[in-house]
């Protein structure tokens, strides 16, 4: 694949010399061969040439579901791993949330190989515990030399305190990446959405906040007892910032992630019973934006996740009670973010964490593999139904004002551009 990018502006921090300055880029067989103020085309050659284009390394996304296998009606992991490339992700985490879940080695070698040859590189997680029910551990250390970059019972909390403090001491033993969701239920009980004045208003079982913090708390003394690395998955609340804050402070190896829809969508949405808004963790109120914004900007937030969960249409459109939780992200995750943060604030965020998983991170520089996520940041639209590219269409994006279009993505010696 050869390609040649026009006067493109490159957004990369890293690399002072060429920060925001404006440059042509080429690409021979997925290497960067040149980058100059001015190259000319020779023989057989893709240039791509587009007003106010930007180019940064390819984005990373630290939680991202499909379907297959069991839920190849939602996603498939090729389509998938498809509409990440045409939203900018260039590598991404996968959540446990197929059926059968990831709890052996051959299940991560399966989705491993369903993954090849494709643009945008899946690293799979394995379940923590077997099929995910919080009864025993899994095979983590089989499924670690297999390729699991971490453990994740998707969505379901670890309730028994015990089995969570071992599985933190046992995965020590290969730098094991445990993960821990942060969500007590005998707090949150039968509780839809975030327990606040919009709920109470709706007649709707709220979900405290206290549910999610007294986890986290809770796994914080675990870790601080045992060392061994914690990962918070999609936080909602001022107050988890707060304790996973303090936890760093203590030198704690903590790490935490927020869903993009979380950073710019409050539980006022609700007010329409539309089942788009129904998520997990739940919206929240404007002040707990405000805190998770600061806690990006300070750095305690490590990650911004899509928290890409597609549904089909006859888990959304039914009762609000009756609606799965879920929405799909990736394709609105530069507009969301970018709309709130600077363009190269977003870039710094969306193209940070790689190191916390083991993933190398790429270069923008000549002699590294290409690995680039090409973008205009400017322009502004409304998100509709047409900028989907997912099996599934359950987007809590819908109707919302976005800044910045992706173009395409180049990695694994591959070009996808959107047209």
């Amino acid at each position: 694949m050869n390609t040649l990018l026009k006067s493109v502006t490159i957004v990369n921090g890293s690399t002072k010399n060429l920060h925001l300055k404006k440059r042509d880029i080429l690409i021979k067989n997925g290497v960067i061969e040149a980058i100059e103020t001015s190259i000319e085309p020779t023989g057989k050659i893709k240039v791509i040439d587009i007003e106010n284009l930007h180019v940064s390394i390819g984005w990373f996304d630290s939680g991202v579901s499909f379907g297959e296998p069991g839920y190849e009606e939602r996603e498939t992991i090729e389509n998938g791993l498809l509409t990440a490339a045409k939203s900018g992700f260039t590598d991404i985490i996968l959540n446990t949330s197929s059926y059968p879940t990831p709890d052996s080695s051959s299940d991560i070698v399966y989705l491993k190989n369903a993954a090849k040859d494709q643009l945008t590189s899946l690293y799979p997680l394995g379940n923590l515990t077997v099929k995910g029910d919080g009864e025993a551990l899994a095979e983590l250390y089989d499924m670690k030399n297999a390729g699991a970059l971490g453990f994740y019972d998707y969505k379901h909390p670890i309730s028994n305190a015990n089995l969570f403090k071992i599985a933190l001491q046992y995965a020590q033993n290969f730098q094991g990446l445990v993960f821990s969701f942060p969500m007590d239920k005998s707090i949150s009980g039968k509780g839809i959405v975030n327990e606040g004045v919009i709920s109470t208003k709706l007649g709707l079982k709220g979900i405290p906040a206290l549910a999610e913090e007294l986890q986290i708390a809770r796994d914080l003394f675990i870790l601080e007892y045992t060392g061994g690395k914690l990962f918070i998955p999609t936080i909602s609340t001022a107050n988890s910032v707060k304790l996973i804050a303090e936890a760093k402070k203590k030198g704690l190896e903590v790490y935490c992630s927020v869903a993009a829809h979380n950073l710019s969508i409050t539980d006022d949405e609700l007010q329409e019973f539309d089942t788009q808004f129904k998520v997990m963790p739940p919206l929240r109120t404007s002040l707990d934006i405000k805190a998770l914004k600061k806690g990006l900007e300070n750095g305690t937030i490590d990650l911004v996740t899509s928290d890409h969960t597609p549904l089909n249409i006859e888990l959304k459109h039914v009762e609000f009670d009756n609606a799965d939780y879920g929405s799909i992200g990736l394709e609105s995750a530069f507009g969301l973010v970018n709309e709130l943060f600077g363009t190269e604030e977003t870039i710094a965020l969306l193209t940070k964490g790689r190191s916390i998983f083991g993933i190398e991170t790429p270069k923008l520089e000549v002699g590294e593999i290409a690995n680039l996520t090409l973008f205009t940041p400017d322009e502004a639209y409304e998100f509709s139904e047409k900028h989907i590219y997912s099996s599934s269409k359950n987007s809590i994006a819908l109707g919302k004002n976005m800044k910045g279009k992706v173009i395409g993505t180049i990695a694994n010696n591959q070009l996808v551009v959107n047209q």
